[in-house]
């Protein structure tokens, strides 16, 4: 059965798609409410290593859905809708891998941006489309934008509604591939199993020390590092990923 949002399933896999083809995948209320609800159920599951999101049709996501007149003040439903989406994407224990094709534009590059990995098509583009309406980008794209690109590249390509191509995604640190139409999918799966068969713990304390990186000095880095490796060093999963390692073998990790 087919929705708005569909959810799929590969081993440790999910793979979740925004399904409005129609209208290039834009994000009106129903489908943010969707988004929502499955990032926080896929959340629950602990069968989930990693969320692999694409979009269906032509394109990754054009962005808030223009036809659907915003509920004001628009800034407490960005609060409301979009942040929980977006801090719930950056907070989860899963790695979620943005597939890009197409264009992800607008809000809809903030949540490819924002996701811990990002494959993108050759021919895609991640389009910062505010200036032609007026807008500032929100959802998070300046601080992203900024992240990558430094406040000089960032601000030009938000004054000048820029589409950002891939190999250029890639180059600055917003894509970590880029792959031809034909296998953007097959190799974005490879790399979603790849990183589903490692240490669970470990996989998702590294996120959590990456995603906090910016905020500390480097004192304070080496110590949160440091208060993360001792629940792993007692882990199951690191018991046996020494074992396998001196027995020459593939470990089987089991998030315990």
């Amino acid at each position: 059965m087919t929705g708005i949002l569909n959810i799929d399933r590969d081993g440790a896999v999910a793979k979740l798609e925004l399904n409005r083809p129609d209208a290039f995948n834009a994000l009106n209320a129903a489908l943010r409410g969707e988004l929502r609800l499955a990032i926080s159920k896929l959340e629950m599951d602990e069968t989930v290593r990693v969320v692999v999101l694409s979009g269906a049709g032509r394109g990754f996501c054009a962005g808030a859905d223009l036809t659907e007149r915003p509920s004001e003040p628009v800034h407490m439903m960005i609060e409301e809708e979009y942040r929980p989406i977006l801090t719930g994407i950056a907070g989860s224990s899963k790695i979620w891998i943005a597939q890009v094709h197409g264009s992800a534009a607008g809000i809809g590059a903030a949540i490819a941006m924002n996701c811990d990995m990002m494959t993108i098509e050759s021919d895609a583009t991640i389009y910062m489309a505010f200036a032609a309406i007026g807008l500032v980008p929100d959802g998070g794209n300046c601080w992203l934008l900024s992240r990558a690109m430094g406040y000089r590249q960032a601000l030009q390509a938000i004054l000048q509604g820029r589409k950002i191509a891939a190999q250029e995604a890639l180059d600055y640190g917003l894509a970590n591939a880029v792959h031809p139409s034909e296998t953007l999918q097959t190799e974005t799966l490879a790399l979603a199993r790849n990183i589903a068969a490692g240490p669970p713990l470990a996989t998702a304390a590294a996120k959590r020390l990456l995603r906090r990186m910016d905020g500390l000095s480097f004192g304070e880095a080496i110590s949160a590092e440091a208060l993360e490796q001792t629940p792993l060093i007692r882990s199951a999963d690191c018991t046996e990923g020494v074992s396998a390692f001196l027995e020459k073998r593939k470990p089987d990790f089991t998030g315990n």
